[in-house]
């Protein structure tokens, strides 16, 4: 490249425009000759690139050029146009001569800066008369008193790159104006509300402003449109139809030269450049900051995928999920070179066809350099394996995250609170709430539900309750589910008092009670012991106009049964059943357990007998009170035949259930059943208590063989 400039300046001319200064320097015809050496060389001094993108407009207009509206205008409008033109002029000029500067002194590494600023100054004045006289690139290529075609061409492609940077410096400050919106703060507010934050909250505003900016350019085109229709009416014929040749005529010369290059003029351009001393230091620093923040408003398209990279490309879309991915990524790696916005259009093409492989490849791509990988990618996957509940695979990203030094993030520790609650992990639930409060984050009702939720399944209402007041100190009104799922705790384990403050305090944040509210206090005092309080809220949900369902019924009985009341129990079914009330199998299943237990062998198969009318199948608790109930009663056959049941359903028994019927067998002599029931309870992983290991050893001390004493076979 430096050999073509120099056949274009042969020293004789850089002697002669050493010797030059920019005062010095008068005629442009003068200029030309000593310039160009009155020919044009045969090799191009520079390369320019055949596909070079132009914009269209030096301001935010297609074209700028006159018309009848502008005419109209008012003196002092026209006055701040040119003013503003003219300032526009000076730096599109400054910045071209800065560009211009580095080619020459690339060119001429050896060159002074007197003969290098000689020909800027050339180069400008040969420009701005191009520009006075509206010149496309085609006409300046084939003007043969100026410039030559190669040094044309490189004087269009370093005004296309001066202003492509003005159109980003202004669109840079008119995203300024949309970001500072109340629109866009308004959404900023909600989404940090709502718990956005960080990088995606920073990405999401400037989508907003982006969105707004280019909302707002659309209806300014429409009213510049319907201006220069009014404009082109009132113009006269043979005027319209010039200055439309006109326009084709330089469209098709930029078609030629690859595009306008070039800010259109706006009358006599009048600049003044002060003796190049626009072209410092300061227009680099300018430059290197209109390029920074083009990046952040106008990020970088992916490139374009052909060839051989594209059957590699094909190849990673159509992985199965047992496939390593590595080898082929380092392949597509190799051919494309891909930075950050090429791996993400790799990654959305993954996630539409695929999202478990999306998920695979991701946590590859995630130790690619390349990718350049922050806190918000880890969050992505970390969050989308925490709503399946893939704890293992969350876990190891959190690992692999503080590998690299990250942190997590409010975002992320936010999903590791709901993941661990959602599993029941609680220690690890507190963990993570714990460092959520340290990052200075307040819970919101979300977290303290899911917090809540997990001190529930774990057995802990009570925590559970204290998490509850800390959300009422701050505000925050706890939802009906959690007062009902922390009533249904204290009612499970039989704490009345702890249920009665739930109660109380649904009622204090304006929740009615409601049949279900009420069915679990009277379960509260039922487990408690105390059927005489559960008859009590038993009774007053007739008061509250609910009548008592089979539920509701069969946790009284229940209830009853704790203290052996059976008087009262029947007395209360035969009360229901005058009321139009119908026991159902809940009603039936504790009757059969409580008279199963008193060895009331003909009335449990009453009961049975009124199960079967129901056309319900009887739950397995029927089947474990009848296998302890044959057993005790020696009544080998329909033991054996319950127990062969309970074998098959193995899996759906509790430990209470096997102790159960353990005991039974052992009080029935059947000890083979017994100690085989015992060895499948091991093997389903309980341990046994030492009541029931005390029997088993009696049996051993004592036993007399298996059926040696089996009486009753019915």
């Amino acid at each position: 490249m430096n050999l073509r400039l120099k056949r274009l300046l042969s020293k004789p001319t850089l002697s002669a425009l050493s010797r030059l200064s920019p005062r010095s320097i008068s005629p442009a015809s003068t200029i030309f000759t000593t310039f160009n050496g009155g020919k044009t060389p045969s090799s191009p001094p520079f390369q320019t690139p055949s596909n070079t993108h132009h914009p269209k407009s030096f301001y935010s207009s297609p074209h700028l050029k006159f018309s009848l509206s502008t005419a109209r205008r008012t003196s002092s409008e026209t006055q701040d146009s040119d003013e503003e033109y003219e300032v526009a002029m000076n730096e599109f000029l400054s910045r071209f001569v800065h560009r211009m500067r580095g080619r020459l002194n690339e060119a001429y590494p050896q060159s002074d800066k007197p003969t290098i600023d000689a020909m800027l100054l050339v180069i400008v004045d040969k420009l701005v008369g191009q520009m006075e006289k509206g010149a496309s690139l085609q006409e300046m290529v084939m003007s043969k008193e100026d410039l030559s075609e190669d040094l044309w061409r490189t004087v269009w492609e370093v005004s296309h790159e001066v202003y492509s940077d003005m159109e980003r410096e202004k669109k840079k400050e008119k995203m300024k104006k949309f970001l500072q919106s109340e629109q866009v703060k308004a959404l900023t507010r909600f989404a940090s509300e709502v718990g956005v934050r960080g990088d995606m909250l920073h990405e999401l505003r400037f989508k907003w402003a982006r969105e707004a900016m280019e909302e707002s350019e659309f209806y300014e085109s429409l009213e510049k449109y319907r201006e220069e229709e009014e404009d082109e009416e009132e113009a006269e014929e043979g005027e319209v139809v010039a200055e439309e040749a006109a326009v084709e005529s330089g469209e098709e010369g930029g078609a030629s030269g690859g595009g306008g290059g070039l800010p259109k003029r706006h009358g006599k351009i009048k600049y003044k450049l002060y003796g190049l001393d626009l072209s410092g230091a300061q227009w680099k620093e300018v430059a290197d900051k209109i390029h920074e923040a083009g990046e952040v408003f106008f990020p970088q398209e992916a490139k374009s995928i052909t060839g051989k990279c594209k059957l590699v490309t094909d190849k990673i879309l159509g992985m199965r999920m047992d496939d390593d991915p590595q080898t082929l990524l380092n392949e597509w790696v190799e051919l494309l070179q891909p930075n950050r916005v090429d791996w993400v259009s790799l990654l959305e093409k993954l996630r539409e066809k695929d999202a478990l492989l999306y998920l695979k490849i991701a946590e590859h791509v995630l130790d690619e350099p390349s990718f350049q990988a922050d806190i918000q990618d880890y969050f992505k996957l970390i969050d989308i394996h925490a709503t399946e509940n893939r704890l293992e695979d969350a876990e190891r990203l959190l690992k692999k995250m503080s590998e690299k030094g990250m942190s997590p993030d409010l975002l992320t520790v936010t999903s590791l609170v709901r993941m661990y609650s959602k599993a029941g992990n609680l220690e690890r639930a507190k963990e993570a709430f714990e460092s959520l409060k340290s990052l200075g984050f307040k819970p919101d009702q979300d977290i303290y539900s899911c917090m809540i939720m997990a001190y529930v399944n774990a057995g802990q209402p009570k925590s559970g309750e204290g998490l509850m007041r800390e959300m009422e100190t701050r505000d925050i009104k706890p939802s009906e589910e959690i007062h009902m799922a922390l009533l249904r705790a204290f009612a499970q384990r039989g704490d009345v008092s702890g249920a009665q403050r739930i109660v109380t305090t649904m009622q204090f944040a304006g929740y009615q009670q409601t049949p279900e509210s009420c069915i679990l206090l009277v379960e509260a005092c039922g487990k408690a012991g105390n059927p005489s309080e559960a008859r009590r809220h038993f009774d007053s949900m007739a008061r509250l106009g609910y009548k008592p369902d089979d539920r509701c019924t069969a946790i009284m009985i229940s209830a009853y049964e704790k203290k052996n009341e059976l008087d009262r129990a029947l007395h209360l079914l035969l009360q229901l059943e005058k009321e139009g009330f119908e026991p159902g199998i809940a009603t039936y299943s504790v009757l059969v357990d409580w008279l199963g237990k008193l060895q009331l062998v003909d009335e449990v198969e009453q009961m049975l007998g009124k199960i079967a009318q129901l056309g319900e199948a009887p739950p397995l608790k029927i089947q474990v009170s009848l296998c302890d109930m044959y057993s005790r009663a020696g009544i080998e056959k329909k033991a054996l035949q319950a127990l062969g049941v309970l074998e098959a359903k193995k899996d759906l028994l509790a430990q209470e259930d096997f102790e159960r019927i353990i005991q039974g067998l052992i009080k029935g002599n059947f000890v083979q059943e017994a100690q085989r029931i015992h060895k499948l309870m091991e093997d389903q992983g309980f341990t046994t208590s030492e009541s029931l290991n005390i029997s088993l050893m009696a049996t051993k001390t004592f036993g007399t063989g298996s059926g040696s004493r089996r009486r009753g076979k019915r």
